[in-house]
């Protein structure tokens, strides 16, 4: 579908892309992983045509499309409203329609028997063919369900699309594109504006979806529930990984394990030909052992290893000892311009806590956390910090509000006036920003740069109390462990707000849902909290059928009897439901057994061949070692596709208990 072929661009010293070379095939889901300043986004431009190379380096299939979502929306000034906007997707069918209809009325004015009349009729019957197929007359439908399925409501299709903020606009973006359906969708951090909800909705909707993507995305939870292949583009060259971020992360290590053992065995052989160069060199008796061993060394394709990316490394300051009860808020009421946000919001929180903020976009998660913060202020209510509660906030756009005129450094140094240059550098160097970079402005960071020097700020003042709303938009997926695991070990409270379940789930111990302008607080991390939620919902939904069944009965012209069952019928009834539900959960039992018996045999051999790999006798057999290799990477390819088998019977099981 489409290719790129020996792409080579360069900044000075710095290799963006290194001769890279590489096709997308349909229907493949592919995620594209790397550290920020990769070049990730780069490359998906030039793959859409928005930034432009070579001639010959992109080519494209015929009749191919490309769709493409940058980072961020730029302003709408169309006047169309939201329902319009979307739309023009379909505006080559539209205008079709058009047409069709144009030739509707001038064939009725039209000689039967004369030559225009036969060449209308003719062209009438190839639109009405292409539009029969297009599903246009099911536009209106498919427009409602996906601007729904993103958060909109039914109120806002007549609104004027440029009265929705930067995020709304995105996700109008993203609309337009899934209705228009190309060939090949390109997607650059498409969950940075989604909240929960409609997250989950688009990995629903990209998992039916027929054509190709390539996604950017630091979401590693979307990317193993959306992408098959793993691209990762590192020091200008570009590696593929036949699995999603789960797999890629499993097989990455493998290959740098096989890499170093390979480089390894190859300075060893290096090493003992030099030696025996060097002690029989002078030897006429050894002059052709020794002219061998030289020419085998030029002959030698020297290995590398591969150049480590970049990580942040930083902890937070250890937390002041505050009081027991760090947040105590009752009866908070806000609302704007007459609109309840929320209304009577009551809890309180204690030392150690770390909470989760989670609901859809606009419900007011952000204005929470504000108020919390003293940014701004509430309707009624109060809001107390304990006993020595010192209090810290970074708010969604605090990267974008840094000053653009000034350094790095010297953002760092007005914000931290008692710390030295030297444990500002210090600091500034945990976050990437090293020698010459602590001197660029402010002005040409990029959107994660921008993010990490805003974090920086934060955690350069200890506090025991850390109100963060999004901290983890335009961070990369090593950024965003190390932050996680920073946060994991924190002693003091936290407050996030953020959308990104795995980033969550490993420290939170509470999650606080806004909905409909009221607060509930629920135990445990995301993952409890949506099984939660889903069985609320399962519930509701047996609630509502009951109650439906119970109307029906009363209204029906037999009345039931309405006795109590006997001992006996009941037991009768308690065994019909036991078989019922061994009929549903004998064969998903029998799959995870069987998966667990697979995955135990792969491992095991897994494990055998691991053991082989790492004999250095293997390397001296080149063909030895390539049937190794390729066994290896079979059984783990096998074992990937067992353990998901598993894991879905496992869950399926779960969901049955419940």
């Amino acid at each position: 579908m489409l290719s790129i072929n020996h792409l080579d661009i360069r900044y000075g010293d710095k290799h963006l892309f290194k001769d890279l070379s590489i096709q997308v095939h349909d229907g493949k889901r592919i995620g594209l992983l790397g550290v920020n300043g990769a070049g990730k986004s780069t490359l998906l431009k030039i793959m859409a045509g928005v930034d432009e190379c070579d001639d010959g380096v992109v080519s494209r299939a015929k009749y191919f499309t490309v769709a493409y979502l940058p980072q961020e929306s730029s302003a709408l000034v169309s006047g169309k409203t939201l329902y319009e906007e979307a739309e023009s997707a379909f505006a080559e069918l539209l205008d079709l329609q058009k047409e069709a209809d144009r030739i509707h009325q001038e064939l009725a004015h039209l000689d039967h028997q004369s030559e225009k009349f036969a060449q209308m009729l003719e062209r009438q019957g190839e639109i009405q063919h292409r539009l029969e197929g297009s599903g246009i007359y099911t536009m209106r439908a498919r427009i409602e369900k996906i601007l729904l399925g993103l958060g909109f409501h039914q109120e806002d299709m007549n609104k004027q699309a440029s009265s929705f903020s930067g995020g709304w606009i995105m996700r109008l973006m993203l609309a337009r594109m899934l209705l228009a359906a190309p060939s090949l969708l390109l997607l650059d951090e498409p969950t940075n504006h989604l909240d929960l909800t409609s997250l989950t909705w688009v990995e629903e909707f990209l998992r039916s979806y027929d054509g190709a993507m390539v996604i950017i995305s630091h979401d590693r939870t979307f990317l193993d529930k959306v992408t098959t292949t793993t691209w990762e583009l590192s020091l200008g060259k570009l590696s593929v990984y036949k699995g999603n971020y789960s797999y890629y992360e499993k097989e990455k290590v493998e290959r740098k394990t096989i890499e170093k053992a390979a480089y390894d065995n190859q300075q060893a052989q290096i090493k003992q030909s030099m030696q025996f160069i060097q002690r029989f060199r002078a030897k006429s008796t050894k002059a052709k052992q020794v002219q061998s061993r030289v020419k085998q060394l030029e002959k030698m394709e020297l290995l590398e290893l591969g150049e480590a990316d970049r990580q942040i490394r930083f902890s937070f300051p250890p937390a002041p000892d505050s009081g027991r009860n760090v947040l105590t808020v009752e009866d908070l009421c806000k609302g704007f311009d007459g609109k309840e946000v929320f209304k009577n919001v009551n809890f309180q929180f204690q030392r150690g806590d770390k909470v989760a903020v989670v609901g859809v976009n606009g419900v007011g998660k952000s204005t929470l956390v504000k108020i919390i913060a003293g940014i701004i202020p509430a309707d009624s209510g109060s809001v107390r910090l304990g006993h020595n509660v010192q209090l810290s906030y970074f708010g969604q756009h605090q990267a974008q509000e840094l000053s653009p005129s000034l350094t790095t450094l010297e953002t760092l140094s007005l914000s931290v006036k008692d710390m030295t240059i030297t444990r500002i550098r210090s600091l500034l160097g945990t976050f990437l920003f090293r020698g010459e970079e602590v001197d660029k402005k402010v002005s040409v960071l990029s959107g994660g740069e921008k993010s990490r020097l805003a974090l920086a700020k934060m955690i350069a003042s200890p506090a025991n109390c850390m109100l963060l709303d999004e901290p983890t938009n335009h961070l990369d997926i090593s950024s965003q462990e190390v932050l996680q695991e920073a946060m994991a070990q924190y002693d003091g409270f936290i407050l996030v707000v953020s959308h990104n379940r795995y980033f969550l789930d490993s420290f939170v111990n509470k999650v606080v849902e806004v909905k409909d302008g009221q607060i509930a607080v629920f135990e445990g991390n995301i993952s409890d909290y949506l099984l939660k939620i889903e069985a609320m919902e399962a519930s509701r939904s047996v609630s509502q059928k009951q109650k439906t069944a119970n109307k029906t009965s009363k209204t029906s012209e037999i009345p039931k009897a309405k006795s109590q069952l006997s001992r006996k019928e009941k037991r009768k009834q308690e065994a019909k439901e036991r078989q019922e539900r061994n009929k549903k959960v004998g064969p998903w039992k029998r799959k995870a057994e069987e998966a667990e018996k697979k995955v135990e045999k792969l491992e095991s051999q897994k494990d055998e061949l691991e053991a082989q790999m790492a004999d250095p006798e293997l390397y001296q057999n080149q063909e030895a070692w390539l049937a190794t290799s390729a066994d290896y990477d079979e059984c783990v390819r096998r074992l990937e596709r067992w353990y998901d088998k598993w894991e879905s019977a496992q869950e399926k099981l779960e969901r049955l208990d419940n």
